[in-house]
């Protein structure tokens, strides 16, 4: 009887921990709808749809949009191929210098954002780079290759190296075992890499507020738009590409459950 108490107890506490960390979430998705009258966008004065329709209205806005985007999409490609290869490396091979990689991978996720941005200023600034879109693409590949390499070894890590081995003994050649066996092996790894890396970088602020020069992000215009008032367009953002993201995550987990099951 205590057993089956605590485990309610237990139930519970887990939903309320997960309804508090979603409340504001829930709050973004309300003020999405919020026909407000005013600059401030706080208060409920109203359901209305306009806002979704007017999405693109604010000029500003859409151009952060459209920069957090391409470059979000080209740091998650360059940190998920380079992730990938020393995911691989560091996961399966033993070689001189490999607790120095570990402790550089471990070091760039402990490592606070503001001295990453500073210290990643300081190496632009000095190598007179100007600063706009591309350092911010090599900064948030930077922060982000780290995280793609700690989740693709874990993966490697598990992996079944007869798998390969087979492969190999009925005639396939490295590349080959590799696009037929390793890759689709560690492909969930690679996935939840790639999307960690990609929700990293279009959320970034303090690395991006260093190194970006005139362009604006999302985060930044958001920041900036605080003191005269958040425009509900704002919440619409987030609540599409929080909705992306809730996809992706359970296509991702739903296929990796069927070749699980197959």
């Amino acid at each position: 009887m205590r057993g089956k108490l605590g485990d309610r107890v237990l139930y519970l506490y887990t939903w309320l921990i997960i309804l508090w960390l979603s409340l504001p979430i829930a709050v973004m998705v309300l003020f999405g709808f919020n026909d407000k009258q005013s600059k401030s966008n706080t208060s409920w004065q109203g359901f209305t749809l306009k806002w979704y329709q007017q999405l693109f209205a604010i000029d500003g806005l859409t151009t952060a949009l459209v920069n957090s985007l391409m470059i979000a999409l080209i740091s998650t490609v360059l940190a998920t191929v380079l992730g990938t290869l020393l995911g691989l490396a560091v996961g399966r091979y033993r070689f001189r210098g490999k607790g120095i990689t570990d402790f550089l991978i471990f070091a760039a996720i402990s490592t606070p954002e503001l001295v990453m941005g500073a210290s990643l200023l300081s190496l632009f600034v000095s190598g007179n780079a100007p600063r706009g879109h591309i350092t911010i693409i090599i900064a948030h590949t930077l922060f982000s290759l780290a995280f793609v390499v700690v989740t693709v070894r874990a993966r490697v890590v598990g992996l079944d190296p007869s798998l390969e081995e087979a492969a190999r003994d009925l005639g396939a050649g490295t590349f080959t075992t590799f696009r037929l066996v390793t890759l689709p092996s560690i492909m969930p790894g690679v996935l939840a890499g790639a999307m960690l890396a990609f929700a990293l970088s279009i959320d970034d602020y303090v690395v991006t507020s260093f190194v970006n020069g005139s362009t604006q992000t999302f985060p930044l215009w958001i920041i900036g738009a605080v003191k005269v008032g958040i425009p509900p367009q704002v919440n619409v953002m987030g609540t599409l590409i929080f909705g992306i993201g809730v996809l992706l995550a359970v296509v991702n987990a739903v296929s990796a459950r069927r070749k699980t099951t197959h």
